[in-house]
C-alpha cells in the first residue's frame, strides 16, 4: 500500500472503516515493517482491524488468542512427544537406540502461531494477530521480545528461525494491565477511539445491511448517550452491532421502548448496567 489513503480505501473495500489516524498507523507499520500495538476499549474494532487487514492484503490471518498462563509451547512451538515416543518404540523394535540428535529434529517440531508466521512460505507475508496481549502474563511478554524485534524464533535444539519476509504483526490490548516498556518500544502504537455517531452508524449499516436506516441512526445515537453513563462495561461497537441485529431480527424498523427493553442483554452485560440502561430507555426513547 503506497500511502495512508490507499490503506483507507483498501480497508473500506472489505467493509472496515478507518479514520486518518488508524490509516496512518497501519501504513507506517507496513512500510517500516514494525509490529502495531492497538489499544482501546473492548468492542471498538481492534481485532476486526487485523482481520480486515489480512483481507485487504489477500493474505492468511494467523491468530494467537492470549490468556493467563499462556506458554511458549502454545504460542511459539512444541515437540510432538507422541511421534517421538513412537520413533523410540520403533527403534527399540529394531534394537536401535535414539539420542537427542535423532529426536529433536524438524521432523518432530510442531509449529504454533508465532513460529508458523515466521516460517510461512507463501508469496505474501501473513498477518499475525496477537490478540489481547494484556491477558497474558508478564513472563509471556518476555518470550515475544526476540520475535517482535527480529522476526525470529530460537529453538535451542535447532537454532534460530528468521522470517524471510517478516509477518505483519498486530497486537491488541484492552489495557486490563500495563504492558512492559520493552514490548511497547518494539511496536508502533495507536489508540482506537469509539467512533463518532455518523461513522458508528455507517459501520453498523455495513455489518447489518438488512437493518433500516432510522433504526441504525437512533440506536447508535442512543448508544453514544448510554456510554456517558456510569456503567460497569460501556457498550462498544460489537455490542451495538449485536443490538441492531437483534432489533432487526424482531422486525423493528425504528427504535421502540418495548423492543429495546426486550433486547437489553445485547448491550448491558451486568445486572447493575441493565438497570441503568433500562432507565435510560424509559427516559430517552419515546
Amino acid at each position: 500500500m503506497n500511502d495512508p489513503q490507499e490503506v483507507g480505501r483498501r480497508l473500506d473495500a472489505v467493509d472496515y472503516l478507518v479514520d486518518d489516524g488508524l490509516a496512518m498507523a497501519v501504513f507506517l507499520a507496513l512500510r517500516l515493517g514494525k509490529p502495531l500495538l492497538l489499544e482501546g476499549e473492548p468492542g471498538v474494532g481492534k481485532t476486526a482491524a487485523a482481520k480486515a487487514l489480512a483481507q485487504a492484503l489477500d493474505t492468511p490471518l494467523i491468530r494467537l488468542q492470549c490468556y493467563e498462563g499462556l506458554t511458549a509451547g502454545e504460542a511459539l512451538y512444541e515437540w510432538n512427544y507422541q511421534r517421538q515416543l513412537l520413533a523410540i518404540r520403533l527403534a527399540e523394535a529394531r534394537h536401535e537406540r535414539l539420542g537427542d540428535d535423532d529426536l529433536f529434529t524438524a521432523e518432530f517440531l510442531q509449529e504454533r502461531p508465532i513460529l508458523k508466521a515466521v516460517r510461512y512460505a507463501g508469496p505474501t507475508p501473513p498477518v499475525l494477530l496477537i490478540d489481547e496481549i494484556d491477558r497474558a502474563d508478564d513472563e509471556f511478554e518476555a518470550l515475544l521480545f526476540e520475535f517482535l524485534g527480529e522476526a525470529a524464533v530460537t529453538v535451542p535444539e535447532l537454532g534460530t528461525f528468521t522470517a524471510v519476509r517478516p509477518p505483519v504483526v498486530v497486537l491488541t490490548s484492552n489495557r486490563s494491565r500495563d504492558l512492559h516498556d520493552a514490548l511497547r518500544r518494539r511496536c508502533l502504537y495507536h489508540w482506537i477511539e469509539f467512533p463518532a455517531a455518523a461513522r458508528a452508524a455507517e459501520i453498523v449499516r455495513r455489518a447489518v445491511p438488512g437493518a433500516s436506516a432510522p433504526l441504525i441512526a437512533s440506536a447508535t445515537e442512543f448508544i453514544g448517550r448510554v456510554r456517558a453513563l456510569d456503567l460497569d462495561k460501556a457498550p462498544g461497537l460489537a455490542e451495538t452491532i449485536d443490538w441492531v441485529s437483534a432489533l432487526s431480527a424482531l422486525g423493528a424498523t425504528e427504535l421502540a421502548p418495548a423492543d429495546a427493553l426486550h433486547t437489553l442483554g445485547t448491550i448491558a452485560k451486568t445486572p447493575d448496567d441493565r438497570l441503568v440502561v433500562a432507565g435510560a430507555v424509559h427516559e430517552e426513547i419515546a
